[in-house]
């Protein structure tokens, strides 16, 4: 198919602007809606770094697919700007399992297609997590590994990681992150939504979800293919409420 240089030069513009904070504006959404041509090249431009483009409310968005995608985070990339600088994978693992954990507290059933709740606490989160944790604790040593060998995580050691915090509630001084305990590991985790437009904080401490996210599970985040089938794992093998124990 022949584009003009006007089309190549759309497409290429939205694309700079999606490479290089993740997100492009509401004027690109509208080139984007009212150009079939435009949208193809910019799929394209996408496709070839292994990633999609979607719209979130009034903004397109780019999302990678696959680890290989330059515009994925690297583990060490999350280790190094968001946890203690001596974390291990585990550290890591229990930041996406309190992630999981955050989503699903807004979807009352494993395929909900919208959120069914504003906001949530952050004590509530963390007494979600501890909820699933004492689920992966109902499982043997045997079958923990077992899983851990099919998911790649160390089902085990994120367990070991969450007990070894303290889950004392602290000061407002000593809630920073600087702390090895549940709050601060949970507040570390509120951070890094928040600076990828994940949440959005709406009260003191209580964080709703955004636009970018509620595509994101709308489009991927149910998908065996790309969870691997971890929901079914941390929240049984039938299709239950995620956001309860």
């Amino acid at each position: 198919m022949n584009y003009s240089n006007d089309e190549v030069m759309k497409a290429f513009r939205i694309y700079a602007q999606l490479a290089g904070s993740g997100v492009a504006d509401k004027e690109s959404m509208m080139q984007v809606e009212a150009d079939d041509r435009v949208r193809g090249l910019l799929d394209q431009f996408a496709s070839e770094v292994d990633c999609v483009v979607l719209g979130a409310g009034d903004h397109l968005i780019l999302v990678p697919l696959v680890r290989l995608s330059p515009f994925h985070m690297t583990n060490e990339s999350l280790k190094r700007m968001y946890l203690r600088s001596n974390a291990v994978n585990a550290d890591l693992y229990l930041m996406y399992v309190a992630i999981i954990v955050f989503i699903g507290a807004f979807y009352n059933s494993y395929q909900t297609a919208e959120p069914t709740r504003n906001f949530i606490q952050l004590e509530e989160w963390m007494r979600l997590v501890q909820q699933r944790i004492d689920g992966l604790k109902e499982h043997s040593e045997e079958e923990l590994l077992a899983h851990s060998q099919e998911y790649s995580y160390q089902w085990s050691n994120i367990i070991e990681k969450w007990d070894a915090m303290d889950d004392v509630k602290e000061t407002a001084k000593r809630q920073s992150g600087v702390t090895i305990s549940r709050v601060s590991f949970i507040d570390t985790v509120r951070k890094f939504l928040l600076d990828q437009g994940m949440a959005i904080q709406v009260g003191q401490d209580e964080l709703d979800v955004t636009e970018r996210t509620k595509i994101i599970v709308q489009r991927y985040f149910m998908e065996r293919e790309y969870n691997r089938g971890i929901l079914e794992f941390l929240y049984g093998l039938e299709p239950k409420q995620m956001g309860e124990a």
